[in-house]
């Protein structure tokens, strides 16, 4: 049973600021260092000095980034740049952005979620989670005392119950507005009618949530409330801040739910030639020659993308620069079945799986390599291989939202990377303090 609460955000009086769009940011892990630069350039209080604050000389274990962050947030209530919402609100959240020549507007809300461990409840990861970032985003948790970002949060609304209530809800009211680096514009309505909030939350109330992004900061909020809780005797009061985590809820249906495909680039593989790679697929995929030229991706994977077969393969190598299109064959699934037979057929059937499990570490032998370079656009798989670093590209298919769903029941977790969510939830929009 999902458990939504609605609270008194944290969030930037545009007295102090200006505008939004200077003080916002993209998530930490998505920050490298000349956007992060950027960022800190754009505003003297912009939120990346709290998600992601810089590195500076001479730090130690008690003056660091992340007690940079806290003075930064502490000061900046106090000198009433954040200021705490007047009553408990959600928060409607839509994005607008193009893709693919399209325009799209992505709904939903954010609120409070009752924190459960995965395997104990009905929120389900679908991605494994790794422990650098996990302390990393603890540390900085116990520092600030607060979510400073969102998770990303799914959730069956077939009938867009929820989306019709929140319609109604902020209908004629003025938004909150950012743009972002990307060009995406974030609008953003608290909504602190006890009603429509009781509402919204009967129709979660029975749902299962997916975790669409964010699952390192999900994992540091349980261990954040269960050290809390350690500290206080055991336990916390059941409605203590530290027993949920700020959460965008989106409808799987939604119709602004892109999952962008992330393809890969190896380095640490021997150079072969298009006809050796052929040769070694042998009876698992059916390949054709699709020709030569980094230039090429872009027909291969339309290709790929029209035939919406997880099963299908762009695969380019560097010794000849000529592009390989592989179709896993019956026998290829059978091999599959076998080389990952502790998984359900849904994760046996994933392109991220078919490429990682069965042509890289199976039939290539290549189980200790470099973790790839992961790009979302064709154009960075052509401008990446002009550089002659990769000896092995492969353009692959996204895991789309009905196998998160499903993989997710199985109580399994896909391969890293297997979704891009598009576009990325701002920081900066709200905080939710955890005192």
């Amino acid at each position: 049973m999902a458990q939504i609460q609605s609270f008194r955000g944290l969030r930037y009086d545009l007295k102090h600021v200006g505008s939004l769009s200077p003080v916002i940011a993209p998530p930490y892990d998505v920050i490298g260092a000349e956007l992060q630069e950027q960022l800190y350039k754009a505003h003297p209080a912009n939120v990346v000095r709290l998600i992601l604050n810089r590195e500076e000389p001479g730090d130690n274990a008690t003056n660091n980034r992340y007690s940079r962050a806290a003075r930064f947030l502490n000061n900046w209530r106090s000198e009433g740049v954040l200021m705490s919402e007047p009553q408990p609100a959600i928060y409607v959240y839509h994005q607008i952005f193009k893709y693919a020549g399209r325009e799209y507007t992505r709904k939903g809300f954010m609120a409070r979620c009752r924190l459960e461990r995965f395997g104990e409840g009905r929120i389900y990861p679908h991605e494994e989670t790794l422990s650098g970032p996990k302390a990393d985003r603890l540390l900085l948790t116990k520092a600030c005392k607060a979510n400073l970002s969102q998770i990303f949060g799914l959730y069956p609304d077939p009938n867009s119950a929820s989306g019709a209530l929140l319609d109604r809800a902020v209908a004629g009211q003025a938004a909150l507005e950012a743009t972002d680096h990307l060009g995406v514009l974030h609008r953003m309505w608290p909504v602190t009618d006890a009603k429509q909030i009781a509402d919204v939350a009967a129709v979660l109330a029975p749902q299962p949530i997916f975790i669409a992004d964010g699952h390192h900061r999900y994992e540091t909020a349980c261990n954040y409330r269960d050290e809390l809780a350690a500290a206080n005797g055991g336990s916390l009061p059941e409605n203590h801040p530290a027993n949920f985590v700020l959460m965008m809820f989106i409808g799987m249906s939604d119709p602004g739910l892109i999952v962008m495909p992330t393809h890969r680039l190896f380095r640490g593989l021997p150079k072969l030639a298009s006809g050796e790679l052929i040769q070694k697929l042998g009876p698992h995929f059916t390949t054709r020659l699709a020709g030569e030229g980094a230039d090429l991706a872009h027909t291969v994977w339309g290709e790929i993308e029209s035939s919406g077969d997880q099963g299908a393969l762009g695969l380019f190598t560097q010794a000849d620069e000529r592009w390989v299109i592989a179709r896993l064959t019956d026998e290829g699934r059978k091999r599959m079945a076998a080389v990952a037979s502790e998984h359900s057929a849904d994760w046996q059937g994933l392109g991220v799986a078919v490429l990682h499990r069965l042509l890289i570490e199976t039939i290539l032998g290549a189980k200790e390599l470099p973790k790839p370079r992961y790009v979302h656009l064709v154009d960075e798989v052509v401008e990446s291989l002009d550089s002659g670093e990769f000896s092995l590209a492969a353009l692959v298919m996204p895991a789309t939202v009905d196998h998160i769903r499903a993989i997710s029941q199985h109580g399994e977790r896909m391969p890293a990377k297997s979704t891009y969510f598009y576009p990325k939830l701002l920081s900066g929009l709200v905080i939710n303090p955890l005192e």
